[in-house]
């Protein structure tokens, strides 16, 4: 049976995030998806770096089943349940010390709610209710909720919603975008030393005391006046940059007060966040209520708690993380030989390619005078590299807008295969992603 042509698309009752219907899947297996009409497609991205063992693990699918068997739904502020106290123990035993408590929600966007509310709620607790504001990055993304997205800033995101968004409480400073904003006759030290500046000079300026935390990677400021360290790996973190924790293999290595985990702890095998929390934070609550003052009818759910452990254990039995750092190595190997170099694919268009792990992107820049060979008309290059790559079989995620502090510039495929990705599949979609951006290009040709 040949795929509908989009003329024959069925009718949708949906909403859909996207200016297209997108194709309907109707099964999967590993880092394959069937569409109706029987095209089968590799996903190079895990959604949205989500399935990072890919679908159809047999072990998991029975976990879940099991425990549907067993108790599907209670409510977390009249009964526990035997899988989220399992995960919960298994998130922090497995965190070095890090982590002394957590919290389960149902998703990222969640996670990060979660996130601002539980710092404010410690330093309340504490006696401190002074300390009312949040710092974050621009060109940063937190989520999508109200409160989410006025903590981050991105821009394209925020603009219906501008007019609602909380200015008063949630500040940001700088990116940390070397790449982009480093200074042409600035050393690497020096750029880190002036956001460094910069973000003290925001606490100095907003009153030390009235800080709660910084979202970002920063530590040193916020030991200095005593605010909240913290993290947002709701992608990068569970095992996505080659450490369970990105923290442990990017940056200093020193460990948030509080961190967002989500995409990776279930791994698209049901919706589930979680909220991880230090001892300090921890004692906070303990010394005060006893009790984390934030909560949705689905929290800890037991089916998307048992598929979350069951995940996990499935990483950890077949050393996943490990695999995800040394194939990783080869991801990066293959991308850099396809699109480097003045006679690589896309020259002269590729700004950068940087990641860890399984986590990686092509930056692509179509500014200045180079620009002049190619016509997009009203269309964005990655946005149409990513409906290519899919014509082509294989599922990449285009996003726009990372280029400037207006998120008017700029185009990015990224990609977040499987952590059990295979070399075969890896060549493949570098060859793939290589042969789209050559069509592109050469379809919008001057």
């Amino acid at each position: 049976m040949n795929e509908p042509a989009p003329t024959e698309l069925k009718p949708t009752s949906i909403l859909h995030r996207t200016s297209w219907r997108p194709p309907i899947a109707v099964s999967a297996n590993g880092m394959y998806v069937e569409l109706e009409g029987g095209r089968r497609v590799l996903d190079s991205v895990g959604g949205a770096a989500v399935c990072c063992i890919g679908n159809g693990v047999p072990e998991v699918v029975r976990a879940i089943k099991d425990q549907a068997d067993k108790v599907s739904y209670v409510y977390n502020m009249q009964l526990s349940n035997e899988p989220a106290e399992e995960l919960a123990k298994l998130l922090t035993s497995s965190s070095n010390g890090a982590f002394d408590l957590c919290g389960f929600v149902s998703g990222g966007s969640e996670a990060m709610e979660g996130v601002i509310k539980l710092a404010r709620q410690y330093f309340f607790e504490i006696g401190q209710p002074q300390r009312t504001n949040f710092i974050a990055r621009q060109l940063s993304f937190h989520g999508n909720t109200v409160a989410t997205l006025s903590l981050a800033y991105h821009p394209t995101r925020r603009l219906p919603y501008k007019a609602i968004l909380d200015e008063k409480n949630f500040h940001h400073v700088s990116p940390a975008y070397a790449k982009r904003f480093q200074g042409k006759d600035e050393s690497e030290e020096q750029y880190v030393e002036r956001l460094r500046q910069e973000l003290e000079q925001k606490f100095i300026a907003l009153g030390p005391d009235t800080v709660i935390g910084f979202v970002a990677e920063t530590v040193v400021v916020c030991d200095k006046y005593g605010a909240l360290f913290i993290l947002d790996e709701v992608m990068s973190g569970m095992g996505r940059m080659g450490t369970m924790h990105a923290w442990e293999s990017f940056g200093d290595g020193a460990a948030p007060d509080i961190q967002a985990v989500a995409k990776g702890l279930g791994g698209g095998y049901a919706s589930i966040g979680a909220v991880l929390m230090s001892k300090r934070v921890a004692n906070g609550i303990r010394d005060s209520s006893g009790i984390w003052k934030h909560g949705h009818t689905y929290q800890a759910h037991p089916l998307a708690c048992a598929a979350a452990l069951a995940v996990q254990k499935f990483i950890a039995a077949n050393k996943l993380i490990e695999n995800c750092q040394k194939q990783g190595q080869y991801f990066e190997k293959l991308l850099r030989s396809k699109f480097e170099g003045p006679n690589a694919v896309g020259a002269p268009f590729v700004f950068d390619i940087r990641g860890g792990g399984l986590f990686w992107a092509i930056e692509f820049d179509f500014s200045g005078e180079k620009a002049s060979i190619v016509d997009f008309g009203k269309q964005q290059f990655a946005m149409l590299a990513q409906a290519r790559a899919l014509e082509k079989g294989v599922i990449v995620m285009g996003m726009t807008g990372g280029a400037n502090l207006q998120g008017t510039e700029g185009d990015h495929i990224i990609l977040a295969p499987a952590y059990n990705v295979t070399n075969e599949e890896l060549e493949k979609i570098v060859d793939v992603l290589g042969d789209t951006v050559e069509d592109v290009l050469k379809s919008h040709k001057k």
